[in-house]
């Protein structure tokens, strides 16, 4: 069994490459990206801002483009661009343009982003020599021409450059086009509140359930049975965004009984500890009403299909006739069985939990993470989509493994040989 998660974690590797190289891919061909976003804006601004027609008509040009691509990274191939956001392929970065005239042949700079000055000079066939002030290599800066300026004299331009590895697996997500802060941050800031409200709905879907499916099986056809149901189904029958406008409505808006909106108050961290958590659970207690109804409409039926199914199986009944108690019978051999499944759906569920649903949390003003997955997919913010599809993506196969060793683990039968 070993042998078999071994191999269930090597293929994670592989099998992330892919998914981010199919969403990548994606993200360059797809029309409307972050460059035609920000053109369409610029000139958007252009025309609001002018009142002649001349101004309105006016495009970018050719060096602002190339701006653009260097900030948006859409300078590389497709393929290359991913590579160099995977962390594997070098990309050209704290880039500076430099011109020379006709009779200019040396200059001396600072280097990008640094205090580090360099010295450029023009050699008599045309190159170009790049060395510190004291004549010293400057490694790791490198330099390229560049197609020349035309004009009453021309000018010959080149880049200084540096070329590094930093993407993915050097823990590097780029920088949000939209926030203008590392990816890695944009989403920490936001995880958090995906965490609290997934485990929590988590525990308590399961705390609730499972006990309420055994109550259920056991109790068919009873009043509680039947009265139960009805929530149930309604649950079913509701969608959480849907309970979501009326809770906000009604219990918030209306009655006032519970915030409209966020995660805390405005003055919560003047508050001591236990009003920090009581001002947490009265803003958490609508959110998690509208998350808990769908999962816990699930989860309970599935325990009482499943938990019924074994009770009528053949063993039940042979184990009650051969003396074990019905209550034994029920706890350490039915239900054992039948929680194979439950303990299946915990390990999948675990990405959806951690990302939560987009709509309630637009509904309830909460920044986590699914929010803010769908937001940067309308912003293009394109860095921030990678980074949430990664977590995602790793999410989904460990919570496949997680369900695979739950399941081993509930049932000795089973063996992944």
């Amino acid at each position: 069994m070993g042998a078999y998660f071994l191999r269930r974690l090597l293929l994670i590797p592989p099998t992330l490459i892919g998914v981010t190289m199919l969403v990548f891919l994606i993200t360059r061909f797809v029309p409307g990206g972050p460059m035609e976003r920000m053109i369409a804006e610029m000139r958007k601004g252009g025309e609001g801002g002018s009142r002649g027609g001349a101004a309105q008509n006016q495009a970018l040009s050719e060096e602002q483009l190339d701006q653009l691509k260097v900030r948006f990274r859409m300078d590389q191939h497709p393929v290359a661009g991913y590579f160099s956001w995977l962390g594997v392929w070098p990309y050209a970065d704290l880039r500076r343009r430099i011109e020379f005239g006709p009779d200019e042949t040396e200059q001396t700079i600072r280097a990008p982003g640094t205090r580090e000055p360099l010295r450029i000079t023009k050699t008599p066939d045309g190159s170009f020599a790049l060395t510190k002030p004291d004549g010293s290599p400057a490694a790791p800066w490198q330099w390229r021409t560049l197609p020349a300026k035309e004009g009453p004299q021309t000018i010959t331009r080149i880049e200084v450059f540096r070329k590094r590895f930093s993407g993915l697996l050097t823990g590097n997500l780029g920088e949000s086009f939209r926030f203008n802060e590392p990816v890695t941050d944009v989403i920490a800031q936001r995880l958090p509140v995906s965490l609290y409200y997934g485990l929590v709905t988590l525990f308590l879907t399961y705390l609730i359930s499972i006990p309420l499916g055994l109550f259920k099986a056991l109790k068919h056809r009873t009043l509680p049975d039947n009265l139960s149901s009805i929530l149930i189904f309604a649950g079913f029958a509701i969608p959480g965004y849907a309970l979501g406008s009326i809770l906000v409505t009604f219990a918030a808006a209306r009655f006032g009984w519970f915030p409209t909106g966020g995660f805390t108050s405005f003055d919560f961290m003047e508050k001591s500890l236990g009003g920090k958590i009581v001002d947490i659970l009265h803003h958490s207690a609508l959110p998690l009403v509208c998350y808990l109804i769908g999962a816990f409409a699930f989860t309970t039926m599935l325990t009482k299909n499943q938990l019924m199914d074994n009770l009528a199986a053949d063993y039940v009944r042979t184990a009650v006739a051969k003396g074990v108690p019905y209550r034994r019978a029920v706890i350490h051999h039915a239900f054992r069985n039948a929680s194979i499944p439950v303990v299946s759906n915990l390990g999948r569920s675990l990405s959806a939990f951690v990302g939560g649903s987009f709509v309630i949390e637009r509904i309830f003003d909460i920044n986590g993470i699914g929010l803010l997955g769908f937001e940067s997919i309308l912003d293009r913010d394109y860095p921030v989509v990678m980074g949430i599809v990664v977590i995602s993506s790793l999410l989904v196969m460990l919570g496949n493994i997680l369900g695979d060793f739950l399941v081993a683990l509930v049932d000795p039968r089973i063996r992944f040989d």
